[in-house]
């Protein structure tokens, strides 16, 4: 690394993407009003590369370009360069990237944009090589020519440049189209079903994606239609991830997507997100389908977010990058050598189980030099395997983790990938709420526990003390005013918390950030959410979206906040908030099911049944751990779950009022199954409750 005297301005954020490129010889500004004015001042167009901390590509145009004096110095004479963190800032990235796609057809990181002073892009392109090559233009022959352009065709550069601010500000807008009904969700079931993997699980060719809010809908859609063939989509997906290389194998979690149909070779890096959205795909399945292989898989995931993952203070990290010491997935590799130099006479079994070779699976091409190496995958299930090895399934089982052990020791010695250690409120919210889930599912005090910590951290860290959030903390600092994800993610966390603890305070704060984002996100015209707030920096344009991407949009799962909060309190302004989101959005969703499955699951939930259960009793009696543990034991996906205690430690009316005169049975814990607030007669008997839920063929 370069000396602090040779740094450039990015040497005072707290992004650690930025700071990656505090010592590049080129003279990076942050975005703010300063790199602006002298954009202005100077005559200048604006070079600006986003792109985040853990990014393949991003590594590959700074190593390249960026580090290289040469570029470094036709950048500094023609642009004011500036960097951004997607992460960070979310908005702008969605607003270039919008113009990325439309300009080019398609999108990436890095982001590379030149624009006027006036924040109006001309120019769009991702990663960008040093020099020209098939056919692509290289950075030392494109800059030339773009400050030729801006010299000598200055109308032609600012007339292209209005044209792209019209087409952004309708281009992807949304529009009310016809209410949605019911068939919708065959649709998107159809949908999923035509582009299923028959072979390999997952949906479509390479790439392939987790999308774990694929595989939750059609959990929900199995529960509701009862075709198995729905079922089978989901546990054949995760399964095959499960025993692919997508998954770690050694230091357990899940990398990005895999580069093949076969879950084989992965993008190494680990996002938070995708752990977290994962770990809930596979709480969900164990809890409709009792298979005890989804719990250890939430188990080990957990243990890798709790080991690698977790601040200090509580909070969840971002993500762990796909490189280290130069090389992409450096660190997860493996010879056949270094197998055999460490189980020694385990070495043949081992190799069976996880499929290694001498030629490998992997070809590592550094400097010319081609090493064969072996990215560890089943394919088989672990049952599966030991039959074939003539072993107990247990006795298997203990020598692999005995293996692992092994290897992990020794791959602890290893240079480590770069670990994105600031903590974003909205991926936190993910993890919050797969940590309270798997609590609450699996009856696991730590896990519920680890959730509290990092939902106490956020809320001691990152409200601004007048019920707004912050984005993001580092390093003892937080700041970034919140955007829609942070509320809708966070909420959610906080409603599982509350179901998993049944302490009042989350569900207050849940409704309080629900109400705040109603306040300064809501779309008066044309309903639903939009990403920024109505104080926010003043952009180019003003995006909402509903598109459920690689993780769920904001819009979705707040459409799902809004019902479930609706249904918790009686507070039927938000169910008519609910409503006005599903229809900002019912023209995309009719034309594009398959792209918002995770609105569709809010949908679900919206057109029921779905149910309001209120447990009145002593949390600590055997009564009502009893009754828990028949919410446990019975996949209720459409159901929010309430307590009132006997005691009146909390005041549980002050939310729901509609649990005012509940009370229990001969002093027994008692359940009131309502639906719309309707309930039925109270109940302490659990067959009768299993009714009530139309739960069938109860025994």
């Amino acid at each position: 690394m370069k000396s602090p005297s040779k740094s450039n301005r990015l040497i005072n954020e707290k992004s650690p993407y930025l700071l990656q490129h505090a010592h590049n010889p080129v003279d990076w500004y942050p975005w703010g009003e300063v790199a602006f004015e002298k954009a202005k001042s100077q005559d200048r167009p604006i070079f600006l590369s986003i792109g985040y901390s853990t990014c393949h590509w991003c590594h590959v145009m700074e190593k390249e370009s960026f580090e290289d004096e040469k570029v470094a110095r036709l950048l500094n004479e023609n642009f004011v360069c500036i960097k951004v963190d997607r992460e960070e800032r979310p908005d702008i990235d969605n607003i270039y990237m919008t113009v990325c796609q439309m300009l080019t057809g398609s999108g990436g990181w890095p982001l590379t944009i030149i624009m006027t002073s006036d924040k109006k892009p001309f120019f769009a392109a991702t990663y960008i090589p040093k020099e020209s090559r098939f056919g692509m233009a290289g950075l030392l022959d494109l800059i030339p020519k773009i400050s030729q352009i801006w010299a000598n065709q200055r109308g032609e550069i600012l007339n292209s440049a209005e044209q792209v601010i019209t087409t952004l500000k309708w281009y992807p807008q949304t529009s009310k189209g016809e209410e949605l009904d019911a068939s919708i969700l065959d649709s998107a079931y159809g949908d999923l079903l035509n582009s299923f993997d028959e072979n390999y699980g997952g949906f479509g060719s390479a790439p392939k994606f987790p999308s774990p809010h694929n595989l939750i809908f059609l959990l929900w859609y199995w529960k509701r239609a009862d075709h198995q063939k729905a079922l089978h989509m989901v546990e054949d997906t995760l399964k095959k991830m499960r025993q692919g290389g997508i998954w770690d194998h050694v230091g357990f979690g899940f990398h990005r997507y895999s580069t093949d149909r076969f879950w084989l070779v992965p993008h190494f890096e680990k996002m938070l997100y995708d752990q977290a959205m994962l770990a809930l795909a596979y709480t969900e399945a164990f809890y409709a389908t009792g298979k005890s292989e989804y719990k250890e898989t939430v188990e080990e995931l957990l243990q890798y977010v709790l080991r690698d993952m977790t601040s200090s203070e509580g909070g969840f990290y971002s993500a762990e990058d796909a490189d280290s010491e130069g090389e992409e997935g450096k660190f997860y590799l493996w010879t056949e050598e270094e197998i055999r130099g460490n189980l020694g006479d385990e070495t043949e079994n081992f190799k069976k189980v996880f499929n290694i070779s001498k030629d490998g699976n992997y070809i590592d091409e550094i400097k010319g030099k081609k090493t064969k190496k072996n990215i560890l995958h089943l394919k088989k299930s672990y049952s599966d395997l030991a039959k074939d090895m003539d072993v107990p399934l247990e006795e298997l089982k203990i020598n692999i983790e005995k293996a692992r052990q092994i290897f992990y020791a020794n791959r602890e010695k290893r240079v480590h990938p770069h670990k994105d250690d600031k903590i974003l409120t909205d991926w936190n919210g993910l993890m919050i709420a797969a940590f309270a889930k798997a609590g609450f599912v699996f009856g696991n005090a730590d896990y519920i526990g680890v959730a509290k910590n990092a939902a106490d951290f956020i809320l001691t860290n990152m409200d601004d003390k007048d019920n707004g959030l912050l984005h993001r903390f580092r390093e003892g600092e937080a700041a970034i005013p919140g955007f829609l994800d942070d509320y809708a993610f966070f909420v959610w966390g906080l409603i599982e918390l509350y179901e998993s603890t049944f302490e009042l305070k989350y569900l207050s704060h849940a409704i309080e950030y629900t109400k705040y984002s109603i306040e300064h996100f809501w779309d008066e015209e044309g309903g639903g959410f939009f990403l920024t707030s109505d104080h926010a920096e003043n952009l180019l344009v003003r995006h909402k979206t509903g598109y459920d991407g690689a993780i769920p949009s904001g819009n979705s799962i707040a459409m799902l906040n809004l019902i479930r909060l609706a249904r918790i309190s009686g507070n039927s302004g938000m169910e008519e908030k609910a409503q006005n989101v599903k229809l900002a959005f019912s023209s995309d969703i009719n034309n594009h099911p398959l792209s918002h499955t995770q609105f569709l699951t809010a949908y679900d939930f919206l057109v029921g049944p779905s149910f309001e259960v209120v447990i009145v009793g002593d949390l600590d009696s055997e009564d009502t751990k009893d009754i828990m543990n028949l919410f446990r034991e019975y996949y209720f996906p459409n159901m929010v779950l309430l307590h009132k205690p006997i005691d009146r430690s909390t005041n549980i009316e002050s939310i729901s009022p509609f649990t005012k005169d509940m009370s229990t049975i001969n002093g027994k814990t008692t359940v009131y199954v309502c639906r719309n607030f309707s309930c039925e007669l109270p109940t302490n008997d659990k067959e009768k409750i299993l009714k009530l839920l139309n739960v069938k063929n109860i025994l």
